[in-house]
């Protein structure tokens, strides 16, 4: 199964954020171990680096993100992928924008996230983090 997982659930794995640890936790590590094909759009990287400063020294920064760049396929930001964005009024956050757009490129199943709402529009499906490892236990994978 292929997944790109949003920006706020990499946040949630690297900070603690409670109560989504766990959730985020089972889903990096099954992209770890490669049962899920897991892919973070490039434009997470500077994004969570900036987000981190306040929390994290910039030598920790550096090392937590080239690790998750070692875990997730990485899907750039290209012109084709903001052409299609820009014209989409269909989502009030543009960066959502790009996050499906990188997730359609990839071929993505599924969109993981905790701001569902924010993909009203999406042509991928979007799963909250808990859903989608509620998900995987019925069908029958351990997580």
């Amino acid at each position: 199964m292929r997944i790109l997982v949003d920006t706020n659930v990499l946040l949630d794995y690297i900070l603690l954020r409670e109560p989504f640890t766990q959730s985020a936790q089972k889903i990096i590590k099954l992209c770890q171990e490669e049962i899920l094909n897991g892919a973070m759009a490039a434009q997470s990287v500077p994004d969570m680096f900036y987000i981190l400063r306040k929390n994290i020294s910039i030598e920790e920064r550096r090392r937590i993100l080239y690790c998750l760049c070692d875990i997730f396929h990485v899907e750039n930001i290209d012109k084709d992928k903001l052409q299609r964005a820009l014209p989409n009024q269909d989502f009030r956050d543009f960066e959502d924008c790009l996050q499906m757009e990188c997730a359609a490129s990839f071929k993505a199943d599924y969109i993981i996230t905790r701001n569902i709402d924010d993909y009203a529009s999406s042509n991928i499906p979007c799963v909250t983090p808990k859903a989608f490892c509620d998900m995987l236990e019925t069908k029958g994978q351990e997580v």
